[in-house]
């Protein structure tokens, strides 16, 4: 048998500011409760946030704890606790079919109201009758729902693993003579048809934009950016960037990462933003980029410097919200200004002509604006992925400036380190700056010009200082090589 102790409750009357006192065998505790119309204090299943009960603010300070140990079922039955005031009762109580009406998640089900018609005024959208076949279910397998998105008579759903079509108000059956089987129904969602292809849009429903009759989005967990179009779901990520979304995509993390998809209507690309942030655990380097696909260049055409928070496109005009500030793009002459920061363009190439010949590379040259500066020439690596210190495994190229920055005056004269132009063709001599190789005599400055290697990697950056903001266009680099 269990010892019991005394309980005290004091119980503060608001209407007549008294205090009763009630005297409870139960345990030492004393509790004031203030009740001025309160009836009913119980805690709430599953709720977020608590613990087996209810969350209460002990001390007054504004910090929530949670009640683990205590479940307090206090009623009144008379408003403000009068003798003969008032009685309460539960009043009407809702229709329930089910036994026990516990919550259900069912992530693979649609669900539709009455009609809404604001003509008329008639407003049953707060109506479910569960008499009625007023639900829709899509495979389970495929995971849950993630996007919805109505077109014409159709409805796209969009699960984790699969894209669906749904008829809306609609008959897919027709008789002979070309009329529905049923010539009177309450039909709102019709059959359910899945698109050919094993995709979906994964856990990123804010990937998905739409322009005309293509719709984009992305399937992080196949590591696919995808369209939808006439011909049905295609990757567009296969054109020509299949390793670069396969590193990128799948290091997103679901839980913190974010995806972020807009059609830019302004310059017609669909612009993909990707933050990993400090999701990416171990991986050096940028973790965040925002890129853009071009459907009549028919591929990924460039990288952007802005890592957006939102995207959205308006009027014929594309916006972008950063640190809770809206920002309207294509406003001003400066170009590769994103948030009052400037960023430089860069460009990379491979030139890999006769590709089983080792070659050395000469010069180098490009068709375009002035203003852009030869950044790296680097070669292939050879021998051992390791070396020995002091050493190295590639051939470097110094940085050769562009036409303005490169020009330089000695005993009256005017020279040009950098890149010479003619015939509005800018062209330059690759110096060699690489230390020795293993096993190499004479290696870097001591080489005329060039570099050795099967195939060089060649990046090119718009300067510091040539028109900036200005518009810089660049449509063709070349080299000049020899077989060694």
């Amino acid at each position: 048998m269990e010892q019991l102790e005394d309980y005290a409750v004091i119980v503060r009357d608001h209407s007549k500011n008294l205090k009763k006192q009630v005297i409870i065998i139960i345990m030492a505790v004393t509790l004031e409760v203030s009740y001025f119309n309160s009836f009913w204090l119980k805690r709430l299943k599953n709720f977020p946030g608590t613990t087996n009960g209810t969350t209460r603010d002990n001390g007054g300070d504004g910090y929530i704890e949670p009640n683990v140990n205590e479940d307090w079922y206090i009623e009144e039955a008379r408003i403000r606790g009068g003798f003969n005031n008032t009685s309460v009762d539960f009043g009407v109580k809702a229709y329930i079919v089910e036994e026990a009406p516990d919550q259900q998640k069912r992530g693979n089900s649609l669900i539709y109201s009455g009609v809404f018609n604001s003509r008329t005024g008639i407003n049953n959208t707060n109506q479910f009758p569960t008499g009625e076949d007023i639900t829709r279910s899509v495979d389970p397998v495929s995971g849950s729902i993630q996007k919805l998105y109505s077109e014409n008579t159709n409805l796209i759903i969009l699960q984790e693993r699969k894209v669906n079509r749904a008829l809306i108000d609609k008959d897919a059956i027709y008789t002979a003579e070309g009329q529905p089987v049923s010539t009177s129904t309450n039909l709102v969602i019709g059959q359910v048809q899945p698109f050919e292809g094993n995709f979906g849009i994964s856990n990123d429903p804010g990937s998905f934009a739409v322009y005309g009759y293509n719709k984009y989005w992305t399937d992080k967990d196949r590591s696919a950016v995808l369209r939808l179009g006439a011909n049905g779901i295609e990757e567009i990520s296969n054109n020509g960037m299949i390793d670069w979304f396969r590193d990128n995509l799948g290091i997103i993390n679901n839980s913190n990462g974010a995806i972020q998809g807009c059609y830019d209507i302004y310059n017609k690309n669909y612009t993909l933003s990707l933050k990993n942030g400090p999701l990416c655990t171990g991986v050096p380097g940028i973790t965040e980029y925002t890129l853009a696909f071009d459907e009549i260049a028919g591929g990924w055409v460039s990288f952007y410097s802005f890592i957006p928070e939102q995207m959205k496109s308006n009027v014929g005009n594309f916006y972008s919200w950063y640190e809770g500030k809206l920002w309207q793009h294509y406003q001003t002459n400066d170009h590769n200004e994103f948030y009052g920061t400037s960023s430089a363009s860069t460009v990379q190439f491979i030139f890999n002509p006769d590709p089983t010949r080792i070659k050395t590379f000469k010069t180098i040259n490009y068709e375009g604006s002035n203003g852009w500066e030869c950044v790296l020439v680097e070669s292939d690596p050879t021998g051992p992925a390791s070396v020995p210190p002091g050493l190295t495994n590639v051939d470097t190229s110094n940085l050769i400036p562009s036409y303005d920055e490169g020009v330089y005056v000695d005993a009256g004269v005017q020279y040009r380190a950098g890149f010479s132009r003619k015939q509005n063709t800018y062209y330059a001599s690759i110096k060699n700056n690489s230390g020795a190789r293993a096993g190499e005599v004479i290696f870097g400055g001591e080489r005329e010009t060039g570099i050795k290697a099967f195939y060089a990697t060649v990046t090119f950056r718009t300067d510091a200082s040539t028109d900036n903001g200005g518009r810089k266009e660049l449509f063709a680099v070349g080299s000049s090589y020899i077989n060694r």
